[in-house]
């Protein structure tokens, strides 16, 4: 690789046709110039100069390096600046969530980007594990999670809690344990994960979501609710996936007597230095996360 010092010195001299006026403009000494100069010659080989006393021609080589050095090196400069170019409201953001947090979220990203075109947000839903194992890869700058990471090459910071809520259409005013065995269980990948955490502590009767009759099963977040506001039955579910349901008017989410969250974990590579974008998004998440109107 062709150093580049040596190579602005060459340039700068052929340029200038002169030693003293290139050791000057550098603020070199004359020999400092030459010796940059047949170390470069060394470095590649042949040789750039004919010297003739204390003026010089080129030779083939050196003309072509002089032709296209300077190209190389602005391009070389030019990469410097974008790499440390570090602006809050510029440049691409990678996250992953799940999918409850996500539907929330992908909008208020989309949010962002409209204030600050020249920001680039690359959303994707993802489990818990893919989330931890993309971001220890550095596929993603952030992740948000709903169990702290076991890995040592990611960090996980709590910081919301997300409610669980049961919701019905809107033709179920009041719940107990005999509605809920007649309305049977719309089940999801987490459903009976859910279903324990929110039950247990609320129905006495409750042991194992097999009490109740499946009458309906989705892994697609955003259509879990469809069968729900069909009366096809109950189902458990993250607020954020309720409340971002397209039909609103066609659900009911119940406060039963005793409350549960998730913990949100927002994760990041341990080793990476955060840029002042990633920076500004994730303080934005958070703010979005911890308000009442997300979590209420």
């Amino acid at each position: 690789m062709i150093n580049s010092t040596w190579l602005k010195t060459f340039c700068t001299l052929v340029d200038l046709g002169h030693f003293t006026q290139t050791a000057h403009a550098l603020f070199m000494t004359q020999s400092g110039v030459s010796q940059q100069i047949k170390k470069l010659e060394q470095q590649l080989a042949t040789p750039l100069l004919i010297r003739e006393g204390k003026s010089f021609t080129l030779t083939d080589a050196g003309m072509q390096l002089h032709r296209d050095g300077w190209k190389l090196l602005q391009a070389t400069e030019l990469l410097e600046q974008n790499i440390k170019q570090d602006e809050p409201f510029s440049g691409r953001v990678r996250i992953a969530t799940p999918g409850s947090v996500g539907l929330t979220l992908y909008p208020f990203l989309l949010d962002l980007q409209q204030q600050h075109p020249q920001l680039s947000v690359r959303h994707s839903f993802a489990p818990n594990k893919s989330i931890e194992r993309d971001v220890s890869q550095r596929h993603f700058d952030l992740g948000i999670m709903t169990q702290a990471s076991a890995s040592s090459e990611v960090i996980t910071e709590a910081i919301a809690q997300e409610a669980l809520v049961l919701v019905t259409d809107t033709s179920i005013e009041e719940i107990n344990w005999q509605v809920l065995q007649q309305l049977g269980f719309i089940s999801h990948p987490d459903g009976h994960h859910h279903c324990q955490a929110l039950l247990s502590p609320n129905f006495a009767q409750f042991e194992h979501p097999s009490q109740f009759q499946e009458k309906g099963f989705s892994n697609q977040i955003s259509l879990i609710l469809e069968p729900v506001c069909r009366g096809f039955g109950f189902s458990i579910l993250p607020l954020h996936a309720a409340k971002a349901f397209h039909n609103q008017a066609r659900i009911r989410i119940h406060a039963l007597n005793h409350p549960v969250s998730e913990t949100l974990y927002l994760c990041r590579h341990t080793q990476v230095r955060q840029s002042q974008r990633v920076r500004y998004v994730t303080e934005q998440i958070k703010t979005l996360l911890q308000t009442d109107r997300c979590l209420a």
